[in-house]
């Protein structure tokens, strides 16, 4: 369409959700600033307006107007994602679900909970104290759920709790042409038609806007134990976690810090106080006896890979710390060089495949020149890259991409993929073809059909 045509209609898009929503319908700049890009280190782009819708029907409304003028919407929750999933590459309408932000039901007898985009993870958990549940995905950024859901969140529990495609039941959609659906129920399990579910589950917004989650939630532990400890080299620390899993050992969280990161974690909280090596960040739940020997079994199989400096605690305060400065590692990473921008890549590999694969990739690092610590949930063999640049050195930032399209290699050479739980967006949509093949074809069929006049954020996964 030419530039002239394209902007009468999003004036005239913009007028009609002027009339819909009135000052809820944004274009003052530091609101088109704040919704012009997310965490990765992607190019801002500002929307034309930010809408702030507060129910479905209104969403419905929204979409409808946003088709008929062909506008691009963009779904926004608070901004955390770490692919660049919520820039709006060809402007249009960031969705901003933030005000609706209900926690709807709390089903305690069948443990699920239904709630509304906008609610925050930690929101979710403090609404269900008292009740001896709680929502186990943690992607470390207080992030919303439908934003959780959009871009298929995992974190630090997933190995014992899953990632949000475990933990989602049920959706309400609406789809580009308005529509409201829903898929799913509150039932464990189905065998009605196709999982449309899970379609949305990790679409990135590209197929429909998600308006009503249920979701699964678990019991609290009686016992929670956390601990970290300390290994020569990093094929040391994951061997020992490959093993500690092939013995059916069911760890809540078990987190890789090599030794480049545990020097940025020293910088950024000394009090930590922990050697500069690789390091398992660890937590067990339980029963008191189970924690007991949950532990004793972890202890003996690290030590027969050189483990030391182990320390454990039960109390809340000292878990909460421990976590805390996990959920921190980025910032540590960057305090390593300081005024540095970081670069945040991931993968995902086979579990036995993992220490060769972090191998390889380090020896591509050293390769690189560049500085770039790694974490990782290496309980499911997924591991991120920060890769540290100076935002003023474009030679730099040709050598992170470079390096980063290495390890994406590195990990489908392993059976894996290029993420484990970044996601998509725009950063890693040329990697798309390698990994499905057919598959990603069947993608931008699917796309195709559901949104043909291709308004659901555009530029993003297919």
């Amino acid at each position: 369409m030419p530039e002239d045509m394209t902007r009468r209609s999003r004036d005239a898009a913009l007028d009609a959700l002027r009339d819909l929503l009135g000052a809820r319908l944004s274009t003052g700049s530091s609101i088109l600033q704040q919704h012009s890009h997310d965490e990765a280190h992607t190019p801002p782009v500002a929307p034309d307006a930010v809408a702030f819708p507060e129910n479905t029907q209104e969403v419905s409304k929204i979409l409808q107007i946003c088709t008929r003028h062909g506008c691009p919407v963009i779904p926004y929750g608070f901004g955390t994602s770490l692919e660049g999933q919520v820039v709006p590459v060809d402007g249009g309408v960031s969705l901003d679900m933030s005000r609706m932000d209900r926690v709807l039901e709390i089903h305690e007898s069948d443990l699920d909970a239904v709630v509304q985009p906008g609610v925050r993870r930690t929101q979710l958990n403090d609404a269900l104290r008292g009740t001896g549940l709680m929502f186990t995905v943690d992607p470390g950024a207080d992030a919303s759920m439908g934003g959780m859901a959009s871009t298929r969140a995992s974190g630090t529990n997933t190995v014992r709790y899953g990632t949000m495609r475990e933990n989602v039941l049920a959706l309400e959609v609406v789809l580009p042409d308005g529509e409201i659906i829903r898929t799913g129920s509150r039932a464990r399990k189905s065998s009605t038609g196709y999982d449309l579910t899970h379609l949305f589950v990790g679409a990135e917004g590209t197929l429909g806007v998600i308006t009503e989650l249920t979701v699964k939630l678990h019991g609290q532990p009686e016992a929670i134990l956390s601990a970290t400890c300390a290994f020569e080299t990093v094929d040391d620390a994951v061997n020992m976690v490959i093993l500690a899993i092939q013995c059916g050992l069911p760890m809540a969280r078990i987190e890789l810090l090599d030794d480049v990161q545990m020097g940025g974690m020293n910088l950024f909280k000394p009090e930590l106080g922990l050697p500069e090596k690789p390091h398992l960040f660890l937590e067990f739940h339980g029963t008191q006896a189970g924690v007991a020997e949950q532990v004793a079994l972890f202890r003996e199989i690290a030590e027969t890979h050189g483990a030391s400096n182990f320390a454990g605690s039960t109390k809340m305060e000292e878990r909460n710390a421990l976590w805390a400065a996990r959920h921190e590692a980025y910032y540590a990473g960057r305090a390593l060089r300081p005024g540095a921008t970081g670069l945040l890549t991931d993968c995902c590999v086979p579990i036995s495949a993992l220490a060769d694969c972090i191998r390889r990739t380090k020896q591509e690092i050293a390769a690189s020149g560049l500085t770039a610590p790694l974490v990782g949930h290496v309980g499911d063999g997924n591991f991120h890259l920060i890769l540290l640049i100076d935002p003023e050195n474009p030679e730099e930032a040709c050598r992170a991409k470079a390096l980063a399209a290495t390890i994406n290699d590195i990990a489908l050479s392993f059976g894996g993929t290029v993420s484990g739980e970044h996601g998509i967006g725009t950063g890693k949509k040329r990697y798309m073809q390698k990994e499905h093949g057919g598959a990603y074809r069947l993608m931008q069929r699917l796309k195709a059909t559901v949104d043909p006049d291709n308004i659901m954020n555009p530029g993003k996964v297919v």
